[in-house]
């Protein structure tokens, strides 16, 4: 007990510092764990579906190429009927992340092992300078 009273500060170091290395992780945890270089190697290799979770007129001031616009509130019904091949990859984006990440855990729920959302969502997209489409 007496080692705990004398060297304090170094168990509050300790402690500071163990804290700090788990802020990092913490914040990402709602943000999608899929970034956009990883995104793009799906879409090209693996043929993923690109859904966009973002209502119809977040959707027109910019989506992916070639995104699929389903509203948050219509996935679980819709989903099926957009992305019939449950095997293939699917990501789901938002303007941030957010939604997509409640967007994921749906697409799971209905089967779809390989949804993942894409971290940052539009933001992230752009951020990382890759193609928008304006309709």
């Amino acid at each position: 007990m007496n080692f705990f009273i004398e060297n304090w500060y170094l168990i509050l170091l300790a402690i500071g510092s163990g804290a700090l290395l788990l802020v990092p992780s913490l914040k990402g945890a709602g943000a999608g764990s899929l970034t956009a270089a990883d995104a793009v190697q799906r879409i090209n290799r693996e043929k993923a579906v690109v859904v966009d979770v973002r209502e119809p007129e977040e959707y027109v001031q910019g989506h992916i190429t070639n995104a699929k616009n389903i509203p948050m509130s219509q996935l679980e019904e819709r989903l099926p009927q957009v992305v019939k091949n449950k095997a293939l990859p699917v990501v789901l984006v938002c303007g941030k992340g957010p939604r997509a990440v409640r967007a994921e855990a749906v697409a799971k729920k209905l089967g779809y092992e390989k949804a993942q959302a894409l971290a940052g969502g539009m933001k992230g997209w752009r951020d990382a300078s890759l193609p928008v489409v304006k309709t």
